[in-house]
Order: structure tokens, then C-alpha cells, then sequence
């Protein structure tokens, strides 16, 4: 949580005091805000105005937080608890950090505000945005082009990209996705909390910040094979889906198969989803040959088609602009393929009309949510 910096005074040094009144006020409120609190380690720094966050850890300026009224310290806390716990830090990637800050501000004050607790006065609301996911509310301030030279006094928040200087690191090095794996199984310990006491409300509720948060239903390599490795099994019944469009898959009878395979270059997908995805799709041209892909890199325009081979290299990555799918969909009168593959993050440009092809959306963590494409059918791909 954002401010000026607090000038020079005594630490207090009942810091832990601080935080077990917290606790003790949050249980009462709620379950589920006691239990996520109970699970945060929360650190004293001087160098933070009043609080942040790197997604593992909680920093509270001492001498700041013992400044507040009570009620004013649990909602900084759970502020800043809910960041970590919704992996607002992890999830930024590539995104610039200042409106990434603004977008996850508006998410947690909204879950505060809900849960009856004050606010500062320059809190920024909005009732509707709030109810988005992160990703959601990120792309809309992208488009609204906000000026960025309106926070140039602000710093770049309360999310920060690691621990302040004054905090001992912790002992150990993290495998990649464990606070986020650690972060998930608490959301999980307190919901659950909730449920058995039924003290207070469950503040996420159906929120949308939860739906990327949810165990995926069938491995997604499992769900990739299914739609590209066509056998009278693994696609039994799979034009059921497409019959309330009009859309038969009488391409699929014949002896070979025509995938288009497209990846997003703006810069919103990393190379490891890259390199996972175009690996995969080779291990299923290796296993079933009557399947053929051709390969697109986009961003505004579409660079390609490359020919995909099992075990061939993979061509190297070209674009790095904005987000455009038209220009990819424009390609499926010249191929005709049977199948279309495209993995991007889902925030571009969509065609107006929907293509007469199946079509599968590979959607990496942090994605736009399955509402969001107005057709064809989602797969996500696993954290960590």
C-alpha cells in the first residue's frame, strides 16, 4: 500500500503485538482473513512508506502501522495479504509494473471494502472493474491509455520484485512456483475455515481472481492430443460441440488431418509455454502421421507458415508488437485447415465473425478468462 514515507522516529517494540491484535480483530471478522493472516510472514522495514509485498512476504513499517487506528492496520494487512495470496506479484510478467499496480489495487480494495473495512481516502474503487480478474482490469487501463506521468511521485507501489534490503533473506532457495503452490494451499485452508465456523462471509466468493486459481479438470496435454490426434476413442463425440453452430467436422473423416498452429509474439507469452506447446504438438505429428501443422508466429501480422515435423527444430520466434488474432484467421481461407491451435494470453483483437474451423485458445497462467473468447473452446496450461 502506497504513501509518503514516514519520517524518523522509534520502532515500535511491541511489533509482534501489533500483529496479534490483527489477528485476533480479523478472527472475529472472519475466518478466512484470520487464516490468511495466521499464514503470512510479516516482516518490519524501515524502507517500505507503510507496506508491500513481494508475493512471498509481508513488509509493515513499524513506526507507520502503530500510527493507525486499529481498524485502519488490519485493512493495510489484509491488503497486502491478499496481493501475496492472489499472486499479484508472480502473475505481472511481462506487464508494465506501475498500471499492473494500479489494476491489482483496484481487485483487493474492492475485497476490503467488502469485508467492512476503512480505506484510505485516496483508495482507488471501481465497482465494476473491481469484480474482474487482474488481467481483466490490466488490459482495460491499457486501452483507457491512462497517464502514466500522473504517478511518477508515486514510486511503483506496493508490489515489489523482492524483498527490501533491511529484511534477512529467507534461508533456502524456492523452486520455481512453490509460493504460489504455498499460497494456493492456504486459500484452500481458509476457505475451508470459513466453512466449518460460518463465521462472517467468504470475501472471494465466485470471484474471478479464483476461476485461474481452480484445479484444472484434464491434464492439459491430455486435452492438446484429444483435439489434434483425431481416433474413433479420443474423439467420440467431439462435433457435439460445434453442432449448435452449424459447424460438422466431416473434414475430420478424411485420412489426413491439416492443424494450423499459431503463437502469440507480442511479448505476453513466455518462451517455456512457447517451447512447450510446439514440443508437444511434435510428439503428436511423431505418433500420428496422417496429422500435418504449419506454424504461424503473430503479433499485428502473421509470420509464416513454417512446416512442423516431429523433431524438427522449432524456427525462431519473430514479432514482438501488439496483440492482433485477425491477421492468423485471415490464413484459414488459404490453408483450409481442419483444426486451428493458437496460444496466446487472450488479450487482442478477436475477428468479427467466427471461423467456419474449430478452434482451440492455449492459454497460459494469468490469461484472459474463458468468457472472453467469443468462440471456440479454451485450454489452460499448469503453473509451475
Amino acid at each position: 500500500m502506497t504513501g509518503k514515507p514516514v519520517g524518523p522516529g522509534p520502532e515500535p517494540a511491541e511489533f509482534g503485538a501489533l500483529l496479534s491484535g490483527a489477528r485476533l480483530r480479523l478472527r472475529g471478522r472472519s475466518a478466512f482473513f484470520a487464516t490468511l493472516l495466521l499464514h503470512t510472514d510479516v516482516q518490519p522495514s524501515s524502507e517500505v512508506a507503510l507496506a508491500a509485498t513481494d508475493g512471498d512476504r509481508v513488509y509493515l513499517n513499524p513506526v507507520a502501522a502503530a500510527r493507525l487506528a486499529p481498524s485502519e492496520l488490519d485493512g493495510v494487512l489484509l491488503h497486502e495479504v491478499l496481493h501475496a495470496a492472489l499472486s499479484h506479484v508472480g502473475r505481472r510478467g511481462p506487464r508494465e509494473k506501475k498500471r499492473w499496480n494500479r489494476a491489482a489495487d483496484l481487485i483487493v480494495n474492492g475485497m476490503v471494502a467488502q469485508a467492512g473495512l476503512p480505506l484510505a481516502e485516496d483508495a482507488p474503487r471501481d465497482d465494476h472493474l473491481e469484480t474482474l480478474s487482474v488481467e481483466e482490469v490490466y488490459a482495460t487501463l491499457e486501452h483507457q491509455q491512462q497517464d502514466e506521468d500522473q504517478e511518477d511521485g508515486d514510486g511503483d507501489g506496493d508490489l515489489l520484485d523482492g524483498p527490501p534490503s533491511d529484511v534477512p533473506p529467507r534461508q533456502g532457495q524456492r523452486r520455481p512456483g512453490e509460493t504460489e503452490r504455498r499460497w494456493k494451499g492456504t486459500l484452500e485452508q481458509a476457505r475451508a475455515s470459513q466453512s466449518m465456523t460460518g463465521r462472517g462471509s467468504d470475501p472471494l466468493g465466485l470471484h474471478r481472481e479464483l476461476a485461474r486459481l481452480a484445479p484444472a479438470r484434464l491434464d492439459w496435454k491430455s486435452q492438446l492430443w484429444r483435439f489434434l490426434a483425431r481416433t474413433p476413442v479420443d474423439f467420440g463425440g467431439f462435433d457435439r460441440r460445434f453442432v449448435g453452430r452449424g459447424l460438422y467436422l466431416e473434414a475430420l473423416d478424411d485420412e489426413s488431418l491439416q492443424a494450423l498452429i499459431a503463437v502469440d509474439t507480442s511479448g505476453s507469452v513466455d518462451e517455456a509455454a512457447v517451447q512447450a506447446l510446439v514440443a508437444e504438438v511434435q510428439g503428436i505429428l511423431g505418433a500420428y502421421p496422417h496429422v500435418r501443422a504449419d506454424l504461424y508466429y503473430a503479433d499485428t501480422e502473421a509470420y509464416g507458415p513454417y512446416p512442423l515435423t516431429a523433431g524438427s527444430d522449432i524456427p525462431p520466434p519473430q514479432g514482438g508488437g501488439g496483440t492482433d488474432f485477425r491477421p492468423v484467421f485471415a490464413k484459414v481461407a488459404d490453408h483450409e485447415p481442419d483444426l486451428l491451435v493458437y496460444l496466446t494470453d487472450g488479450f487482442g483483437d478477436f475477428p468479427d465473425v467466427p471461423p467456419r474451423v474449430p478452434t482451440l485458445w492455449v492459454v497460459p497462467p494469468g490469461g484472459l478468462e474463458d468468457a472472453g473468447f467469443p468462440f471456440g473452446e479454451v485450454l489452460r496450461l499448469e503453473e509451475g
